[in-house]
């Protein structure tokens, strides 16, 4: 006789659905137990789910399309609308909005579904591109940046939101890396296209968005029953909002990011101006996690940091956001500046990173859900993290192309491997009812390591540059590039111009700056191994529990045994008349 156990029920005490344990008879000693962890149920997508996932994959790329695209049309944009001073706004007023917009529309989602936030933050992306479009003034091109960030902000989390609600947490990867995939072919043909568009009309990079937005709502709007426990009231569903804590939370994020992106740009690092408004959004940031404590609903409940396993992944996608933008930032400068090629000729050299990153992305999400172990890829992942920018230290002038290809896949399989399994080893060990507040605070780390990304190693980069700038023996380049100028003139025709001899020199010290960054990305790499080793593997549960989720028609079979159908909208009443 054998005792059943339940291998299902974590050791953080998460609910589960109730269980028979029994006393059964023992099997033949040829069979081995096995719990559904290891053999997950297969069944075949309705046509709905493939229409949703091919949606949310859609408008996943237009959103990182347009965020790539405009890195290269900027100088373009600011030279016709005479707006070189407004360039720090014009660049950074999408991040910031798209950044601050994800817990709170988090909480949201658990008041009014997924359906509707879903649907406004595609529309919303839609108008912001019109109004960015047909700007013609740098205000007018600000605003419609900053309604396109909240829109993309949005869709950012809800993409993976509704993945989280269609399928069991199981499978989760597999499906989250082929929404990722789409954003890293968005980023990967963004900067070709654009750098091709910028030629003829800058505009069209915001106004392709209309009608692939267009085409998605519709999709969305038809063929996107997704049911939820709606509220009596309109006035009960207000009263659930966290008006306070929003009101905190967003203007503290805001001061803190602006801070960051005006430091090094706009103001040094020294001045006020950049000190008080990441002291107040230090402040105001700690400040909101108290109140969130006295809080009846919370945007960000405590619950959330509650276990280890939950910590170490919000703080592994934080590390791994920041180093993927590390990296996406100073290779094309390792191109333009070492080796003296074109803008394009450098976005194209760096398809290699992002054709392994979304080979590695859909490998590492089909691995997930076969093995349902999750732990082993992040300490591999974290491991090749550290072996690229470590193989990076040895690029110079003359490294040939079959070397820097291969260090740039080592290192974007490491990144591979951690995006697609965060998610899931962070909601494996919350319960169901957490997965919106999870995942908007999953989504707003990623975003926020995107900025540290860009901000950590321009400073190494500017100081390490400033430090070996002595080298340069022409003191008017040597002045030219000093200051943290030494990117922005990092460009083909800048340093083909100068004599052999200074020549070399100038490129030596970019070679011994690069240098510093990838050192940095190592140090940082480290923290990311340590947080591996607290992390602690939680089975994935392999069936969906969630009020959430497609709608779907059932089978004949099913209904003969009582299923029904709920609508797309009904009431906790309903559904227990229905039941």
């Amino acid at each position: 006789m054998a005792l059943i156990k339940d291998k299902d029920i974590p050791l953080t005490g998460i609910p589960s659905k109730p269980r028979v344990l029994g006393i059964l008879p023992s099997p033949p000693p040829s069979v081995q137990e096995t719990s559904d962890h290891d053999h997950p149920e297969k069944t075949r997508k309705s046509w709905q789910f493939v229409l949703a996932l091919v949606s949310l994959c859609l408008i996943a790329f237009a959103s990182s399309f347009d965020g790539s695209t405009i890195n290269v049309a900027l100088p373009r944009i600011t030279h016709e609308l005479n707006a070189a001073d407004k360039y720090i706004w014009i660049a950074n007023c999408f991040v910031l909005s798209q950044t601050v917009i994800q817990p709170p529309l988090a909480q949201l989602c658990n008041i009014f579904g997924r359906r509707s936030p879903v649907i406004a933050a595609v529309a919303i992306f839609a108008l912001g591109s019109g109004i960015a479009g047909g700007s013609t003034t740098a205000g007018g091109l600000i605003a419609g940046r900053t309604i396109q960030g909240l829109g993309s902000g949005g869709i950012l989390l809800l993409c993976e939101l509704i993945i989280c609600d269609m399928v069991p947490l199981r499978e989760r990867g597999k499906y989250v890396g082929i929404v990722l995939s789409s954003i890293a072919v968005g980023s990967m043909v963004g900067p070709v296209v654009g750098g091709a568009l910028v030629q003829v009309n800058w505009r069209w990079i915001f106004y392709l968005n209309l009608p692939i937005s267009g085409v998605v709502l519709v999709v969305m709007i038809f063929c996107l029953p997704l049911r939820y426990t709606k509220e009596p009231t309109w006035g009960r569903a207000l009263s659930r909002i966290d008006w306070t804590g929003n009101f905190i939370f967003i203007g503290s994020i805001c001061a803190f990011l602006l801070g960051l992106v005006f430091g090094g740009e706009v103001f040094p690092w020294s001045s006020w101006r950049v000190i008080l408004p990441i002291v107040i959004g230090a402040f105001g940031w700690a400040g909101f996690h108290l109140y969130e404590h006295s809080c009846k609903e919370p945007i960000v409940p405590s619950r959330l940091f509650g276990n280890r396993t939950s910590v170490a992944g919000f703080f592994m996608i934080f590390l791994s956001s920041m180093l993927v933008q590390w990296v996406n930032f100073f290779w094309p400068l390792y191109f333009l500046a070492v080796r003296g090629t074109s803008p394009l000729r450098a976005g194209i050299n760096t398809l290699p990173y992002l054709a392994f990153l979304i080979l590695g992305a859909s490998v590492a999400g089909v691995l997930l859900t076969k093995f349902g172990v999750y732990h082993p890829m992040h300490l591999v992942g974290f491991c090749l993290s550290l072996i690229g920018p470590g193989l990076n230290l040895l690029l110079s002038e003359s490294t040939s192309t079959a070397e820097w290809v291969v260090f740039q896949m080592v290192d974007a399989i490491g990144r591979a491997l951690l995006f697609p399994t965060l998610l899931p080893a962070i909601l494996a060990s919350l319960a169901e009812s957490d997965v919106a507040t999870a995942t908007g605070m999953y989504s707003f780390l990623r975003s926020f390591g995107f900025v540290w990304g860009f901000t950590i190693p321009g400073i190494i980069f500017n100081t390490a540059f400033d430090h070996n700038s002595p080298q340069i023996s022409d003191v008017a380049v040597r002045k030219a590039l000093a200051n943290g100028h030494a990117y922005e003139l990092a460009t083909g025709p800048f340093i083909n111009s100068l004599s052999p001899s200074l020549h070399e020199e100038v490129v030596g010290v970019y070679v011994k700056a690069l240098k510093a960054v990838w050192e940095g990305a190592i140090a940082f790499g480290v923290l990311g191994l340590f947080a591996v080793f607290v992390e602690k593997h939680v089975p994935l549960r392999t069936e969906l529990e969630t009020q959430y989720g497609l709608q779907e028609k059932k089978a004949p079979e099913d209904r003969e045994k009582g299923n029904c159908n709920m609508n797309a909208e009904t009431t906790v009443e309903q559904r227990k008349e229905s039941s």
